[in-house]
């Protein structure tokens, strides 16, 4: 099997990052991790790069002659598919056009509901019953893409920020991996 190339945008601890990581380790699953980007020297998720040798790069996007540095470089090292892992930072249009369908988010909600930041905050102010995250397309909306695959879990009522946050990353670190299997099936 030829597997694809992916890249993958970081901002923070890496979780997800790892998690994939693991995931294009095992013999079926269709991509490789080929480059790690971070918008951040701080994110902590680059030990992970360094860890299991995966060639990483620190940006300041906000520049545009970096943005046209990371285009040559995702180019040149003939990415398939961008996978944004707890990325902070909101992809320019132009970016997002370059990359169009190859863009894809997690994000800790099941969307539509509570795009943006603050996801386990408004879900237990609202009193939300259910809860999870969202694989979905980046486009030039935020978090409004076409939507690959949700992993639902119940809000219990003892749960806070941090227990609700544990328990939707153990969802995503599954569901990113099975949406990226649906992708190239």
């Amino acid at each position: 099997m030829v597997k694809k190339k992916a890249c993958i945008f970081i901002s923070g601890s890496g979780t997800n990052l790892k998690a994939l990581i693991k995931s294009s380790r095992e013999y079926n699953f269709p991509v490789n991790i080929n480059y790690i980007v971070s918008n951040t020297k701080k994110a902590t998720g680059l030990k992970f790069a360094i860890l299991y040798k995966i060639p990483f790069r620190v940006l300041n996007f906000n520049k545009l002659i970096n943005l046209e540095s990371i285009l040559k470089d995702l180019k040149k090292k003939n990415i398939d598919i961008i996978c944004l892992a707890g990325y902070m930072k909101i992809l320019n249009k132009k970016f997002i056009s370059r990359f169009k369908k190859k863009i894809i988010n997690i994000h800790p909600s099941l969307l539509p509901k509570y795009k943006g930041l603050d996801t386990f905050q408004r879900a237990l102010k609202n009193r939300e019953k259910l809860t999870g995250c969202t694989v979905h397309y980046v486009d030039d909306k935020l978090d409004s893409g076409k939507i690959i695959l949700q992993k639902k879990i119940y809000v219990e009522p003892n749960d806070s920020e941090q227990s609700l946050k544990a328990k939707v990353q153990a969802k995503e670190h599954r569901a990113y991996s099975e949406s990226i299997v649906s992708i190239f099936r």
